[in-house]
């Protein structure tokens, strides 16, 4: 969990009085503590080491020295894969903070993702100012730009050199975030002092030390509504059946948040639990008995859930590198069909996919605050001279995690933990369909 820094930071912060009396307590840590990664007695005790030797992380916020000189900094940010909400929200936030607490005097935004710094793709670049910015957070999606795929880091670096740009800021997902892991060892390998620092984005809430992802807390209360919808159309017909696929190609937490929010699913899968189809414990005759008893059914569904059901489907890569995954909803909606008839029950689908819908809306209130925190505590990482990193939120603390940590593994819906437990016990469905 070391976060590498690109040299001594000697410069005297303009932000320094704020912290002068500043301590760690339960709403802050101190620049020089550490926010533990175990948060109970067995794990503290598992590690054998004495208390100055337990695994911690670095806090975010602002530090009493930096490294860069505000007058003679200038910064970038991009945008990359794919749209997700807040995305605006973060951008405004960091050309705030740049202009309004470091005076840094020119912030450009690149344009299209990666592409933005290839020559051959033809793209200026847009100077952020806060009122440009103003009102951009009104607005999904964002307003840089965003592409798929990577690019080359001795093209991107020569690009980054040639604007005179010292700190970049990458807002994406796992592939951006490895593509900003090579942009910080080109910079390294060259000799230069550019702070690359990423603002993690992934709407499936995927990323490891991290409490939660931005967007996501949005995606989830609009998931929600699509359940909402889909209980009214299956509660509306004789024996109706309402399916609900959101989108999680891992990890099942937009599925399972969403649907303790509203409580009327009776069946949530995802893909950390795999599940039958057939046989009296299988999902197809659960479906049938719950009709039966209660007149309609709600089924969610990850999209990742159930790639071990679908015969034949493509495994062809798209440009980020991701499978492509077979479309689990309309396989479904057929068995299920398919089943019914077969028992000789008449009933009704109504199938919802609102995925694009979800993730192209703007950030709610409660992921624009954690929006514009996340760019704050980026935008002091950076100045201070850090780099391979990103900014998150571990057990309420904002922290900086290293970006080989941030990419290492995938976070994912604990089968044996208390998420799950609470679906399971607000659908009433089987510990397994088996």
């Amino acid at each position: 969990m070391t976060i590498t820094t690109l040299g001594p930071a000697r410069i005297d912060s303009p932000m320094a009085g704020l912290l002068d009396s500043r301590r760690t307590s339960e709403h802050y840590v101190d620049e020089n503590d550490r926010v533990l990664l175990d948060d109970t007695l067995a794990g503290l005790s598992s590690r054998g080491v004495p208390a100055d030797q337990l695994p911690g992380m670095e806090p975010c916020g602002p530090r009493r020295k930096i490294f860069f000189d505000p007058a003679k900094t200038r910064a970038a940010i991009v945008t990359c894969g794919g749209l997700c909400p807040g995305l605006n929200d973060v951008i405004a936030g960091l050309t705030r903070t740049l202009t309004y607490h470091y005076r840094v005097r020119r912030v450009v935004g690149i344009r299209n993702g990666y592409q933005g710094f290839v020559p051959r793709y033809g793209h200026d670049v847009v100077d952020l100012t806060p009122e440009s910015t103003r009102d951009i957070a009104t607005d999904g999606g964002t307003v840089l730009g965003t592409s798929r795929g990577p690019q080359d880091p001795d093209e991107i670096v020569d690009c980054l050199e040639r604007l005179h740009i010292n700190v970049l800021f990458v807002i994406g997902g796992d592939g951006s975030m490895r593509g900003a892991m090579r942009i910080a060892e080109t910079v390294a390998a060259r000799g230069l002092y550019i702070a690359v620092v990423g603002i993690p984005k992934t709407i499936d809430n995927d990323i490891p030390h991290i409490d939660q992802s931005f967007g996501f807390q949005t995606a989830f209360s609009h998931a929600s509504d699509a359940i909402r919808a889909a209980r009214v159309e299956a509660t509306s017909t004789a024996n109706g059946i309402g399916l609900v696929k959101l989108m999680g190609r891992h990890s099942g937490f937009i599925a399972c948040y969403a649907a303790l929010a509203r409580s009327g699913a009776d069946v949530v899968l995802i893909p950390e639990v795999p599940f039958a189809l057939d046989g009296e414990g299988g999902l197809l005759a659960h479906l049938r008995r719950r009709v039966s008893e209660r007149g309609h059914a709600v089924v969610v569904v990850a999209e990742g859930a159930g790639q071990d059901l679908i015969a034949g489907h493509d495994e062809e890569r798209d440009a980020s590198g991701n499978a492509r995954l077979g479309d689990i909803g309309p396989y479904l909606r057929r068995r299920i069909a398919d089943h019914f008839a077969d028992a000789g029950v008449e009933t009704s689908i109504r199938y919802i996919d609102p995925s694009y819908a979800i993730r192209s809306v703007p950030a709610n209130p409660y992921d624009s605050v954690y929006c514009v925190r996340l760019s704050q505590a980026a935008v002091h990482a950076a100045m201070s001279g850090r780099t391979g990193m990103v900014v998150g939120r571990y057990r309420r603390r904002f922290v900086h995690v290293p970006m080989a940590a941030a990419v290492s593994r995938r976070n994912m819906v604990d089968p044996h933990g208390d998420l799950w437990m609470a679906v399971l016990e607000s659908t009433g469905q089987p510990v397994t369909f088996a």
